[in-house]
């Protein structure tokens, strides 16, 4: 096969070593095996190339099961591309790498790779354009003056060891269009020199790090909308306006200060992501959005804004992702919001918020995976609209002024019904993020929220979609739980504490079969624990206290493993773990066949119950035989009275003889 150059059997599911044949096509210059299952020694994969070793020019192997250290690979002298991401590759990274200098392309990302990068692995690369070598043990130890041969276009040097100081060979970099250098560990303030970006720049992620200083204002224009990432730093300062060109910009959790107003400042119609959340941005938020066409996700949360939601926010027909939590907002939900009818997650929490839920919610935001209106002074009903959110997962209403009945029409949230969820994450941005062969990019951003349990804050996060709760707890709710919410079976979390609830718990809440937490504490709930809730058998928190409940606490394994706090304030309710019930305490037998003797063996103080009804009546018989005989004969009568002060006297004698006995036998007497 001399005329055969390049071979492609991506993802056939391919096992076994690399076949030995491909090692006689000796013109061989490209060969694609990426996502297979093969397996074995890379050394015996470069070994069975046979004569292909010289004139090969591109080898992907990425994601397959490929182990063992890395071999002299500079023996394929021809080589500008280089793909082994994704095995379970180990050891160092060869020094003889830089001797290859016809290298283009390095990625050896996704592995178990460890050591040191110095400059000699790196001298002689002069035509290196991509390199990647993110999430493996590899550290960098170059020198603050040392000047690359390279310009690089695609960096990912993701949670690598570039650390601590900001990596200074960086400015010798001109002209990337691609820089991840997040999860380094790097600290101190950034250069100034860093922030002459490239006009071609689509992708730059600084996150996770502990990069300091301001971001200086300067007038950088960029051929395309970039994705700018600079999450979890300490920048400081004002938000500079040539950031807002980007496409992506998530400036999240740093301390970046001053007004939202500069917003309104620059138009640009290709911003679709923005996170400025956990800073310390003030003032009211702008109502100039009309200006953004194609925003996806807005995220404000957690800074010292205040003033009114801006109407200007309805016009954000492609809004999947709304988050205004922790803002200081008030007033009501404005109804320009009914236009965002692709919203998937909405939350509004922890602000001031007022008025009614507004009905359509339920009617026109149809695609609603996340509800959060938590902590703010909503009154009146729950309009019974929600009940057609047909992909609603959770639902927090708690920490309101909501009055009336729980809408029974709950069980008609079908994405609750359903066990797990077809996806974990809930993502609100469909392109992902990976240098391959072709060195593609994109982001994919999975949705985050915090749910409170037991008084406990949880962020979910890459296991948000597998969340479905129900949170109507401390609000004003009266009227009975609904037998419909037994329907939803799939139902993780729920809380309807601190309400006004009667009527007993219903029966068939057992058929809550994925039930993490129940919460139905503080309210007016009667009656006998269903026997049912034993069937709960993946409940880790349970809190039915403070309510009116009676009877015997089921027996199960679950149920008894709650100690008494999950039970306590219901008078009326015993059996583990509270004390037990009266009808299971043992009998009280008495002793000797209900005789009572003394320690000497003397009579008892009590007989039988058949001597004291015989006493009884012959007690009867005999009074009344002499009291009669008195009562007629007189003599007799008289004779009696003296025979009976006669006896008193004796007895009274008696027992003063026997007291002083007494006295002296005890020695109180001389």
């Amino acid at each position: 096969m001399p005329a055969l150059q390049r071979v492609n059997l991506r993802g056939n599911n391919l096992e076994g070593g690399i076949p030995k044949f491909l090692g006689n096509i000796c013109n061989l210059k490209e060969l694609d095996l990426r996502d297979n299952k093969l397996s074995g020694s890379l050394g015996v994969v470069v070994k069975n190339l046979g004569c292909a070793k010289d004139s090969l020019e591109a080898l992907a192997l990425a994601r397959n099961r490929l182990t063992g250290a890395l071999p002299d690979l500079s023996i394929l002298s021809s080589l500008r591309k280089l793909s082994l991401s994704g095995n379970q590759l180990e050891g160092p990274l060869p020094v003889n790498i830089g001797k290859m200098s016809q290298l283009e392309l390095l990625d050896v990302s996704s592995n178990s790779l460890h050591g040191v990068i110095s400059e000699v692995h790196l001298f002689n690369l002069t035509k290196l354009k991509q390199l990647s070598i993110s999430f493996n043990s590899l550290s960098f130890n170059l020198s603050s003056d040392w000047i690359p041969p390279f310009q690089l276009d695609y960096i990912d040097l993701r949670s690598c060891k570039l650390g601590p100081q900001f990596p200074s060979w960086l400015r010798w970099q001109t002209n990337f269009s691609v820089m991840d250098i997040s999860d380094n560990n790097i600290s101190g303030t950034m250069p100034n020199w860093f922030w002459n970006l490239p006009s071609g720049l689509a992708f730059l992620n600084l996150s996770f790090n502990k990069i300091s200083g301001s971001i200086p204002n300067l007038q950088l224009e960029f051929d395309d909308s970039p994705f700018i990432v600079l999450r979890s730093n300490l920048f400081h300062g004002s938000i500079p306006l040539f950031l807002f060109n980007s496409e992506v910009l998530d400036l999240s959790i740093n301390m970046f200060s001053g007004p939202l107003s500069l917003l309104c400042m620059r138009m640009n119609n290709g911003l679709s992501y923005l996170d400025l959340s956990y800073n310390l941005l003030v003032g009211g938020i702008p109502d100039c959005w009309n200006k953004y066409k194609s925003l996806t996700a807005i995220n404000l949360e957690n800074n010292n804004l205040s003033g009114v939601i801006p109407s200007s926010l309805g016009s954000q027909q492609t809004l999947t992702s709304l988050r205004l939590r922790n803002t200081s907002l008030y007033g009501e939900i404005p109804h320009s919001l009914k236009n965002c009818t692709a919203l998937q997650l909405l939350d509004l929490g922890d602000n001031k918020l007022t008025g009614i839920i507004p009905p359509w919610i339920g009617e026109r935001l149809d695609r609603l995976i996340v509800l959060r209106l938590r902590s703010n002074e909503f009154h009146g009903n729950i309009p019974s609209t929600l009940c057609r959110q047909q992909f609603l997962q959770v639902l927090d209403l708690s920490f309101n002024n909501i009055s009336g009945d729980i809408p029974s029409c709950l069980n008609n949230l079908t994405a609750m019904a359903h066990f797990g969820s077809s996806m974990e994450t809930i993502s609100i941005m469909g392109i992902g993020y990976a240098m391959d062969f072709t060195g593609g990019i994109g982001v994919s951003f999975d949705e985050h929220l915090l749910v409170v349990w037991k008084g406990f804050e949880r962020e979910y996060g890459n296991t948000l979609g597998l969340l479905k709760s129900i949170d109507l707890s401390c609000n004003k709710l009266s009227g009975e739980i609904p037998r419909e919410l037994a329907s939803l079976q799939g139902l993780v979390n729920l809380n309807l504490s601190r309400n006004m609830l009667r009527g007993s718990i219903i029966r068939e809440i057992g058929q809550l079969k994925s039930l993490d937490s129940l919460d139905l504490s503080k309210n007016n709930l009667s009656g006998e624990i269903p026997e049912s809730m034993s069937e709960l058998s993946f409940l880790s928190v349970l809190d039915l206290s403070n309510n009116k409940l009676s009877g015997k606490i089921p027996s199960s394994t679950q149920l008894q493993s709650f100690n008494a706090i999950s039970y306590s304030g219901n008078l009326r309710l015993c059996g583990e773990p509270l004390s037990k019930c009266p009808e299971d305490e043992p009998p009280k037998l008495p002793n000797n066949g209900g005789i009572e003797r003394s320690s000497e063996g003397d009579e008892g103080l009590f007989e039988p119950l058949w001597f004291f009804i015989g006493m009884t009546t012959g007690f009867l018989v005999g009074f009344w035989g002499i009291l009669g005989s008195l009562v007629i004969n007189r003599s007799w009568r008289h004779k009696y009275f003296q025979l009976v002060n006669k006896i008193r006297e004796w007895i009274r004698l008696r027992m003063a003889l026997m007291v002083v006995k007494l006295q002296r036998k005890l020695g109180l007497k001389e």
